[in-house]
């Protein structure tokens, strides 16, 4: 075989490697699907200013979370940072199972260059040492599927480089599981990088996915962007309770009442009530009636009198009363009819000039003659 067959037999099996089809499954990210960072000891940290993050941040088993508070990077909405709560440490639980299922299987050999001229498709592929991607260079993925490469070393995305997605390769499909540090300086970097050292990002580096480090911490340099993959937890709802049953309360507040009094007789006046509302209150409302006997009143509030036989009165006050039943109300009323007497009549004395009359006169002084002398005889015995 000469040396031009050894070339082709060399490029046919490197494409056919490729763009062998992946048998690799989507890979669960269980508790750490909603972070985009995420640490282990001694913090995270945003220097410089200006970076955005895309999902949660957190860290764990320390708890030291640093200027991502908007001063050196700003979380978007919904997501928020977890210094070692119950949310970052499942979290790292879920990354740390994830890390070791990428080891798992067979995979295709590949040089610590990642400046490869064709596409890689999808599958799983492993570095022996290093992975490289030099400066101002590129990597293109291409196809629908997922991507996953085991690094024996540290993983380096040098300044400027680049990495391109066709044919349906989606970002957060790629994972990258490294023994070591992972370095992105970049203009973009794709995929979820489970490190078992430092994960840094440099000044203005891009990475669409994850940055998580299972044992080190994770440091961003100044405007850096981060995330992209993250899922936010759905919103637990809060249930509306309907109150079932029949309110019960004490009402407040006077009820009124509305007075008709009929007077009766000369003096006493008899009212009966028709309450417009129920209470326990018992009323002895008094009214005064004003007028003259002889005069029929033209002015009736709210209370109607009808005067027997010869006088009519109108109350002058309206009774406001709050009772259970029916009020008696008695009434004084301030005009009395005066009732015109007549004297006795006086016997009639005849005059003297009748014969009859000088007869009377003329007994009546012979008696008093008679009883005067014997008055007389009387006291001289």
């Amino acid at each position: 075989m000469n040396g031009k067959h050894r070339i082709l037999v060399a490029s046919v099996a490197f494409a056919a490697l490729l763009w062998a089809p992946s048998s690799t499954l989507a890979q669960s990210l269980g508790d750490a699907q909603s972070f985009a960072i995420l640490g282990a000891t001694p913090d995270v940290e945003a220097n410089g200013t200006g970076s955005v993050i895309n999902g949660d941040v957190g860290v764990t088993p320390a708890a030291s979370i640093i200027a991502f508070d908007g001063t050196g990077a700003t979380v978007l909405f919904p997501f928020t940072t977890h210094a070692n709560d119950g949310a970052a440490i499942a979290a790292m639980t879920s990354a740390m199972a994830l890390y070791t299922s990428l080891g798992v299987g067979t995979c295709s050999p590949l040089g610590s260059d990642l400046s490869i001229d064709s596409p890689i498709g999808p599958g799983t592929y492993c570095f022996s040492t290093t992975a490289d991607l030099p400066a101002s260079t590129n990597l293109t993925l291409s196809g629908a599927g997922t991507y996953i490469f085991r690094v024996g070393s540290a993983l380096t995305a040098n300044v400027s480089s680049t990495v391109t997605l066709l044919n349906g390769a989606d970002p957060c499909n790629v994972f990258w599981q490294v023994d070591s540090a992972a370095t992105l300086n970049g203009v973009n970097f794709v995929g979820t990088v489970l490190a078992q050292a430092t994960v840094s990002l440099g000044t203005g580096a891009s990475l669409a996915g994850r940055a998580i480090s299972t044992t080190a911490a994770v440091t961003l340099a100044g405007t850096d962007t981060v995330g992209g993959c993250s899922a936010a937890e759905a919103p637990t709802e809060t249930p509306t309770e309907t109150p079932t049953g029949t309110p019960t309360g004490t009402p407040t507040g006077t009820p009124t009442q509305t007075l008709t009094t009929t007077p009766t007789g000369t003096g006493t006046q008899t009212p009966t009530a028709t309450p417009t509302q129920t209470s326990t209150n018992t009323a002895t409302p008094t009214t005064t009636p004003t007028g003259t006997p002889t005069t029929t009143a033209t002015s009736i509030p709210t209370s109607v009198a009808t005067a027997p036989a010869t006088f009519a009165v109108t109350p002058s006050a309206t009774p406001t009363a709050t009772s259970s039943g029916t009020p008696t109300v008695s009434a004084t009323p301030t005009n009395t009819p005066t009732p015109t007497s007549t004297s006795p009549p006086v016997p009639l004395i005849p005059t003297p000039s009748s014969g009859a009359g000088l007869l009377l006169i003329s007994g009546l002084g012979l008696s008093m003659a008679w009883m005067l002398r014997r008055s007389a005889r009387s006291t001289r015995n």
